[in-house]
């Protein structure tokens, strides 16, 4: 059942037209990455908003509303079975592969954070994205709750995780 969903949301995925910024061929990550994927944060421009022009060309691009969650979950267990900390960059999906690696731009302001889905969710209608708190106070929509992002997919695991491959039993 988890495959057919992962197949679902990657078969919507193709279906939704993508819009590919153009990726210069000097761009470098500015610092160290905190996901197994080798993908880093873009660095700030001048006026303190972070480009999205830089870094891997996205394999899909979509818009949708997103959360955040924060205190409540932090130290619980996510889908994937790492502990959930609210100041890591991470976010839940509900039905992108888990470890897959997403850009997530806040359209407001335009602030980008490249993060790693760990987690499912968000469970409530209308929302495809919960970023942790410290994702949204990166983004600049901590103290409101919601914003409209554009999401880029950059990067989907090859394979599964023994602990996708393997019924958690809930």
């Amino acid at each position: 059942m988890l495959l057919q969903a992962v197949f679902l949301g990657l078969g919507l995925l193709v279906l939704t037209p993508t819009m590919n910024p153009a990726v210069p061929s000097s761009a470098k990550p500015s610092s160290p990455a905190t996901t197994d994927a080798n993908v880093t944060s873009q660095p700030a421009n001048q006026n303190g908003k972070h480009s999205t022009t830089e870094g891997p060309k996205p394999l899909a691009v979509w818009e949708c509303t997103t959360s955040w969650y924060g205190e409540d979950f932090d130290g619980k267990q996510t889908a994937n079975g790492e502990t959930y900390d609210m100041n890591a960059d991470t976010a839940a999906h509900p039905t992108l592969p888990l470890g897959s690696i997403v850009r997530v731009v806040n359209t407001r302001n335009h602030r980008s954070q490249v993060v790693r889905i760990n987690d499912r969710g968000p469970y409530v209608e209308g929302r495809e994205l919960d970023v942790s708190y410290e994702v949204a106070r990166k983004l600049g929509f901590d103290q409101h709750g919601l914003a409209k992002v554009r999401l880029e997919l950059l990067k989907v695991p090859t394979r599964p995780t023994h602990d996708e491959a393997q019924p958690h039993g809930n």
